[in-house]
């Protein structure tokens, strides 16, 4: 029965009330619904909808409760019947027997036993007529809106908002739905959909008026957004102009908001609101192998320095506690300054100085530089930057060797990764190309650089995942000893191959090792979720390292297999632990382990 009338209305505001009280149902309660006819996906739906259903687990089980959750079930359910295109359909809701419709909420029962929901879905109806217009002239109807076609709430509903959308892109953005009419013919099970659009004039772009208690000044926030005043008004725009806001870090909301009325030159003003995040924020990082130790990192973030969203990350990192080599570290800023350059462009400013303590060699080095970033989508941004570079180092080929540089960095990174640290679909790419003068004697070349990450689900709703990682080096120009050691390619570890002592792999030189000028690293991970939170890794993972500019046929490699395991810890990636075993290659490791927050790639 459909409880839509007057009487059904009055029943229903009674028992929500909670005029009369009984005593709670000791029984066991028996819930079962029942549809001939309908498919087993309508069948699931109607049963996951149905309040009655699962009043019991929700420990709704008084008979007061389980006799408002039955009345508050017709509508639900044959809402559910109509979205389906089941548009004449019959519902009876029995509690022991009674039809929960006719049962006196002043008489409600002493106990519940059993709900039985009978559901007569009747014929799928289909579209008679299915008509929108006006329609830009750009706009097209998704062809399930279309006579002889299944007859669904959704149908008519997406048509309508496509039909709405169509205008906005064009820039008519008070278009609206201005009449509508629905009629159900029951004997040939159709329905007819007409709806009217009322487009409205075509605007342009007005002004944005900054509201909200904001530190970014108005002034900054204008040059950031870019807001393209004058021009025909687009809701891609307005995104737009969101997402540079909002990727400047420096706002916890950015709500654009149109004006009801447009002006009468025809253009649309919009209110811009804020609310901005802390201004610092602190972060603490820890990474563990059996044989490098424990590494330490810290980064403080101050957001929005001079009051124009500018942020500011230092950083800074202990490594090697407990290692095998020399405990090393490294300090480092960032300085980015969103509203110098345009909308889509920014300013950077870089400065770190390190030292590294390898096992085949020793680094003192410090950079200073300045860059560009361009963002050309939410997916999709390169940055070229120059700088000093000033190093001091100890290596194969001697002691206190210095190298100095005058150097152009540039990178262009492309993710589309479904999870930017625990990916189940997607590829990452990130390449660079590095060329340096060299400066006091020091020889001129070029680094290049390339990884590439690759993830698939096969359907299994990231259940089950194959991911795959490419990294590709080379440094061209000069000689393996007229080249500073932290350009040089090394294989080995947590980064590369696990399973192999930290940088284990390069050239013999003498009786030391060298970087190579060329390295090719490839792991191969395949994941599986053993519960919701945990799951089970096994992974292969080979580098090689060369001579030359390019990997050749005799270059010298090594690989390292393993298993590991996954916690998930939610926005911050799985706890990582894997246990790793050389399976090619001169090493005298045997098994490492590694132990971090998020995954290997």
């Amino acid at each position: 029965m459909n409880l839509t009338g007057p009487l059904g209305a009055r029943l229903r505001g009674l028992v929500t009330a909670g005029l009369l009280l009984v005593p709670v149902n000791a029984s066991a309660l028996e819930a079962v619904l029942t549809a001939p006819g309908a498919s087993e996906e309508l069948q699931d739906r109607l049963r996951q909808s149905s309040a009655a259903l699962s009043a019991s687990a929700r420990g709704q089980d008084s008979p007061l409760e389980l006799l408002s959750s039955a009345l508050s079930d017709y509508r639900t359910l044959v809402q559910v019947l109509y979205d389906a295109g089941h548009f004449s359909p019959v519902v009876h809701i029995r509690l022991d027997g009674r039809e929960a419709a006719a049962i006196d909420p002043f008489s409600t029962p002493a106990r519940i036993e059993r709900i039985e929901i009978a559901v007569d879905p009747g014929p799928a109806f289909r579209f008679g007529t299915a008509r929108v217009e006006p329609l830009s002239a750009e706009t097209r109807l998704s062809d399930a809106f279309a006579p002889g076609q299944p007859a669904t709430t959704g149908a008519i509903r997406d048509a309508a908002q496509t039909g709405i959308l169509g205008w906005r892109e064009a820039g008519y953005a008070k278009a609206r739905i201005g009449d509508q009419r629905i009629v159900v013919r029951h004997a040939p099970a159709e329905l007819d959909a007409e709806i009217r659009l009322l487009p409205g004039p075509k605007l342009r772009f007005g002004q944005m008026v900054v509201q909200g208690d904001s530190d970014v000044r108005p002034e900054a926030i204008a040059r950031i957004a870019g807001f393209p005043s004058g021009q025909v008004y687009s809701p891609d725009q307005v995104q737009r102009v969101g997402t540079r806001l909002r990727r400047t870090g420096a706002f916890a909301l950015v709500s654009l908001t149109e004006h009801e009325n447009p002006n009468p030159d025809g253009t649309l003003d919009f209110n811009a609101t804020f609310e901005d995040l802390p201004k610092r924020r602190i972060t603490f990082g820890a990474e563990l192998s059996s044989r490098d130790g424990l590494d330490l990192s810290a980064i403080w973030i101050h957001r929005n320095l001079f009051g124009a969203a500018e942020r500011l990350r230092l950083e800074a990192t202990v490594r090697n506690i407990g290692g095998t080599e020399d405990i090393d570290g490294r300090i480092g800023f960032r300085l980015d300054r969103p509203d110098r350059l345009g909308p889509d462009d920014s300013i950077f400013y870089i400065g770190e100085a390190e030292r590294r303590n390898r096992t085949h060699y020793q680094i003192t080095r410090a950079v200073l530089g300045i860059g560009a970033r361009r963002t050309f989508s939410d997916t999709l941004y390169a940055e070229a930057g120059v700088g000093f570079n000033y190093g001091d180092a100890d290596d194969a080929y001697g002691s206190g060797r210095k190298f100095r540089y005058f150097g152009l960095r540039s990178t262009v990174e492309w993710d589309k990764r479904d999870n930017k640290v625990s990916a189940t679909r997607g590829f990452y790419l990130n390449a660079g190309l590095d060329p340096f003068i060299g400066l006091s004697g020091s020889k001129s070349g070029a680094r290049l650089t390339a990884d590439g990450r690759a993830y698939w689900d096969f359907n299994t709703e990231g259940r089950f995942v194959l991911a795959g990682r490419l990294q590709i080096g080379s440094v061209l120009g000069p000689s393996q000893s007229e080249i500073s050691p932290e350009l040089l390619f090394f294989s080995g570890g947590a980064g590369t191959v696990r399973g192999q002592p930290y940088e284990s792999l390069g050239l013999p030189v003498g009786g030391n090792i060298a970087g190579g000028k060329s390295f090719v690293g490839l792991s191969t991970e395949v994941r599986g979720k053993v519960t919701e939170k945990i799951s089970l890794v096994g992974f292969y993972d080979f580098g090689t390292v060369g001579a030359s500019s390019f990997i050749t046929s005799g270059s010298d490699s090594h690989a390292g297999a393993g298993l590991g395991i996954r916690y998930d810890l939610g926005g911050l990636g799985p706890l990582r632990l894997d246990l790793a075993y050389p399976t090619s290659g001169n090493t005298d490791g045997g098994l490492q382990f590694y132990l971090g927050i998020g995954q290997a790639f």
